[in-house]
């Protein structure tokens, strides 16, 4: 299983890591392949997404939160991943989400695939 998400906290990056943009594609290959655990966040923005990757990422539950493990790798249910593949949105220059508002999917210009690579010890 991959895990999935919409933003990932720097707080939670305790151990060596390599963050590596990639083709949506590669994500889409690996979950088909894999399968995959979604902690998507923000509702709003899931449709859209959805769409990109042709599969909705709903998680279980309402925005599950991140722990680390004994570890410190980022957990999600009681499973731990080495790896966290991360779609945020690409919005115009300049562009800031107002301050208690959601953005819109019409501000979404495209999507920024990031793979999160924990170092295993």
């Amino acid at each position: 299983m991959i895990l999935i998400g919409n933003s990932f906290p720097v707080s939670l990056m305790r151990r060596e890591c390599r963050v590596v943009p990639v083709p949506v594609a590669e994500l889409q290959a690996r979950a088909a392949a894999e399968g995959w655990i979604s902690y998507w966040g923000h509702e709003n923005t899931r449709a859209a997404v959805a769409v990109v990757l042709g599969f909705d990422p709903a998680p279980v539950g309402v925005r599950p939160a991140l722990a680390l493990d004994g570890e410190l790798l980022p957990c999600l249910g009681g499973r731990s991943f080495c790896e966290v593949w991360v779609l945020s949105p690409d919005y115009q220059a300049g562009f800031r989400p107002a301050i208690g508002k959601e953005v819109e999917p019409a501000d979404i210009l495209g999507w920024q695939c990031l793979r999160i690579i924990f170092k295993r010890e």
